[in-house]
């Protein structure tokens, strides 16, 4: 393009014209070009303004320090799906060192600052490029996911397949359990927000699915996430009834939550979870939602979680990023944490979670989780659930079709809650809900270190990747609006991260199948007392707090270093058997 070839006018400024790839200090990746280089000042908040060269492509800054031996080794790589917004600090007017130049505040917990000279003038063109990459879709460009064209071994778009997953779960033309696979929403005109394909009470038919549809918010019915083996006891998920302030009924709803609760033979009795705090729901009903009414729908009872809504958790993480970044302070870091409610709110989720787990479990009843649309605190919730429940979704491949299932393909809204490619950042439908519950994933794998197969740097990964613009995993919405296009024209997360499982790996991991060692359910303590802050990513920029090494990485040095230990013992009795003099083998480094 003629813009991105032309030359500035700046002596600070150099494109493609006078710099070749092989001069750049990182690897280009493919689909990715070169746009812009400038000698700028980094202001870094923890060793102050550190000069060198910032390199702008379309999909990435980068920033070089110029000095060679740089103690503090403040070079950058920051894709530009993270930023949240760009802003122009200073003036025609603005005296004194680095009072000139750009803010960019990113999603992934950091800020940064570069000062530029006055006089060169360079400040316009980096804000334009940065502009026009980090915010594509307000200059009706495309993502770099469909410039990205990298080549992998595995295809991550086939990872997940529905009908697969509902075999492996038990369900059959010959199975004898209550449910059946239904493709009534092929077309996606029962419910756009839903998958294909949806598992349903055999019991009812396809045209009775359309009439319990239309009394639930945005057409999401309950459908199946999860069954027991043993006692057939279902999580099922879906929004709100519309009962409105009136209190208006369905009988269709009240019979098809009837079916669900007869499909277990265990249990006369079902178990309705709302997420929200009922004090929300009873406002909705002025909205025209509301709840169940424990009257209307016979044998079940309705509890409430009190887990608040995605504006409470967007500035609860605000909070949480303006004590983490860029300075912490030590006398009063816990009272800070605290006032945040960030991990009250982390507890708040894994307790719902677990009180799902507790009536699937313990009293074999079936659960039907909701929160006001169903796409947001409801898929943290059966999600977490699930992986308490079946070890299946605690290992890599069961962990991605846990994601892709719960919510890619029910409908989370990521294109609205991250706001990719948008440079509307205040939209006041952005909010963490993904962060949350990879956060909450963290916090049960810290309790129960052995029975993960994947480690902290797989969802460190799969978070730097929600924003980066990358992967198609995570555009859109809707199933529905990734069937065609992000999944013909763009890379799967998946596919990068199958290539390198030996990067995810969790050393202390149990096994999955028969491993006598392996916990089938888990059971996380939710309190206050056993929730920490998961400093390796909220903190992980700040060099005060950042942990010298990845544990994981030690965990693996000492598992290698355990194995040549127990070889040497083989050896050492093998001699001792055969009274032969042997020399032992050198115990090599675990790092190699």
């Amino acid at each position: 393009m003629d813009s991105y070839t032309k030359k500035s006018g700046s002596t600070d400024s150099l494109n493609n014209d006078t710099v070749l790839p092989k001069e750049l200090p990182f690897q280009l990746l493919s689909g990715e070009t070169f746009q812009e280089k400038n000698e700028v000042s980094y202001i870094c908040p923890y060793f102050g303004p550190i000069r060198g060269i910032l390199y702008i492509t379309n999909y990435r800054l980068y920033f070089k320090s110029s000095i060679d031996k740089d103690p503090v080794q403040q070079n950058l790589d920051v894709n530009l799906g993270v930023v949240s917004r760009i802003e122009k600090v200073g003036g025609a007017s603005s005296r004194g060192e680095n009072s000139y130049g750009i803010d960019i505040l990113c999603k992934d917990m950091r800020n940064l600052r570069f000062a530029h000279k006055q006089e060169n003038h360079s400040r316009r063109t980096v804000f334009g490029k940065l502009q026009n990459f980090a915010f594509p879709l307000a200059n009706n460009e495309k993502l770099f996911a469909f410039n990205y064209s990298e080549k992998f071994p595995e295809d991550g778009w086939n990872v997940y397949e529905p009908i697969a997953e509902f075999r492996r779960m038990g369900l059959g033309a010959n199975s004898n359990i209550e449910w059946r696979v239904t493709k009534v929403n092929q077309a996606y005109e029962l419910c756009d927000s839903y998958p294909a394909v949806l598992a349903v009470p055999r019991s009812i038919s396809d045209e009775d699915l359309k009439a319990v549809a239309n009394f639930r918010s945005r057409n999401r019915l309950p459908v199946l996430s999860w069954i027991h083996p043993q006692s057939l006891a279902t999580i099922t998920r879906c929004s709100q009834p519309l009962c409105g302030v009136s209190g208006k009924k369905s009988s269709e709803d009240e019979g098809y939550i009837n079916a669900i609760m007869e499909a277990n033979p265990l249990s006369h009795k079902l178990i309705i979870m709302d997420a929200r705090p009922s004090a929300n729901a009873v406002v909705n009903k002025a909205k025209g939602g509301g709840y169940e009414s424990e009257n209307d729908y016979q044998n079940v009872e309705l509890i409430f979680l009190d887990i608040h809504n995605i504006h409470v958790m967007r500035e609860s993480l605000r909070k949480l990023k303006e004590i983490c970044f860029p300075a912490t302070d030590d006398q009063k870091w816990l009272s800070s944490v605290d006032n945040t409610m960030w991990l009250k709110h982390i507890k708040c989720v894994l307790a719902g979670a677990i009180r799902i787990v507790d009536r699937i479990e313990n009293t074999k009843n079936s659960v039907v989780v909701h929160c006001s649309d169903g796409w947001d605190r409801t898929a943290q919730l059966t999600a977490l659930a699930m992986i308490m429940l079946d070890p299946y979704y605690r290992t890599i491949k069961g962990f991605e079709v846990l994601i892709e299932k719960e919510w890619l393909s029910f409908g989370h809204k990521f294109q609205q809650r991250i706001g990719h490619g948008d440079i509307n950042h205040s939209d006041a439908d952005r909010s963490p809900v993904f962060v949350q519950f990879i956060d909450c994933v963290w916090q049960i794998t810290r309790q129960l270190p052995n029975s993960f197969e994947f480690n902290e740097n797989f969802l460190i990964t799969i978070l730097d990747h929600l924003y980066s613009c990358r992967f198609g995993t995570f555009l859109c919405n809707t199933e529905r609006e990734r069937v065609n296009e992000v999944k013909k024209y763009t890379v799967s997360l998946w596919s990068y991260i199958n290539a390198s499982l030996e990067l995810y790996r969790n050393p202390l991991y149990g096994g999955f199948g028969n491993s006598p060692t392996l916990q089938t359910v888990l059971k996380p303590v939710a309190s206050m007392r056993h929730i920490r802050l998961w400093k390796g990513y909220y903190c992980r920029w700040n060099p005060t707090m950042k942990t010298q090494e990845p544990i994981y990485q030690r965990t693996r040095e000492l598992l290698a270093l355990q194995d040549q230990l127990r070889k040497q013992i083989d050896e050492i009795l093998e001699c001792r058997t055969d009274g032969n003099r042997t020399t032992l083998s050198r115990l090599a480094s675990p790092l190699h």
